[in-house]
């Protein structure tokens, strides 16, 4: 997930748009999800990523964000909410809960990498402890409120197994989740 500096993946107006990835970025992210096969996302995520398959100015503009088209496309997506009527996307359903058992079983079954977007959904995945690696795009920007990016009630410990740093001054970390 792309996050502010003190923690939020959008701003106290719901807003992230300071967390738009430059090409450098942008392609090292398309590089880390071309081993995803399936995509976890609650409701608002999944309205916001919908215009990787409907925005033209996303899927014909040709680099990393065709290629991000590409990629999102072609992957498996499960949607979580019990407030949407319909999904309006290939290769997607809706639940209408989130069930740890069946998302083990997604995992199990899946045969790639499967990623979840979006904070709140995060949030249940990492209580269930379903979540194995953390990624996370640190942007130099402080926003001072919004939507935080990790539950406040979640205790990980973490270990450290790769970092990049990019020119526009964003920071790649990704952890492990160690298991007790």
């Amino acid at each position: 997930m792309i996050v502010s500096l003190d923690g939020f993946h959008s701003d106290r107006d719901g807003s992230f748009a300071w967390a738009e990835p430059d090409e450098e970025v942008h392609s090292f992210v398309n590089d880390r999800e071309k081993s995803a096969t399936t995509y976890l996302y609650g409701r608002r995520m999944y309205e916001m990523m919908t215009a990787w398959e409907t925005d033209p100015r996303l899927t014909d503009t040709p680099g990393p964000t065709a290629d991000f088209a590409a990629i999102w496309q072609a992957a498996d997506k499960i949607v979580y909410s019990t407030t949407l009527d319909t999904v309006t996307t290939a290769r997607t359903r809706l639940e209408r809960r989130f069930d740890q058992d069946a998302v083990r079983e997604v995992v199990a079954s899946s045969a790639g990498d499967v990623g979840i977007g979006g904070p709140t959904l995060a949030a249940h995945a990492l209580r269930a402890g379903l979540v194995d690696v953390l990624d996370v795009y640190l942007c130099p920007v402080v926003v001072g409120g919004g939507s935080p990016y990790l539950p406040g009630d979640v205790h990980l410990d973490l270990r450290l197994r790769e970092e990049r740093r990019f020119a526009g001054g964003v920071v790649f970390c990704s952890y492990d989740v160690r298991r007790g």
